[in-house]
């Protein structure tokens, strides 16, 4: 069963890729500087980022909306 969101422009993204590409992007401290969560500031790592992410959707929110505003300036 296919479930299509045209509205949604995170569709298919994955968040392991949001978050590479951010951290590509910005760097850690960039990261940290711009969305305050402690899985950027204390020891990161892709890994217990998505741990964290997964879970919390208020910083998962934070994250997508950061890559949504960095994907328009390109």
């Amino acid at each position: 069963m296919s479930t299509e969101q045209p509205d949604n422009p995170l569709h298919g993204i994955k968040l392991a890729e949001i978050l590479e590409e951010l951290v590509n992007f910005y760097g850690w401290k960039g990261l940290d500087e711009r969305i305050r969560i402690n899985c950027f500031h204390s020891n990161p790592s892709i890994q217990s980022s998505l741990k964290f992410l997964r879970k919390t959707q208020w910083a998962r929110d934070k994250v997508e909306q950061l890559y949504l505003d960095t994907k328009k300036v390109d």
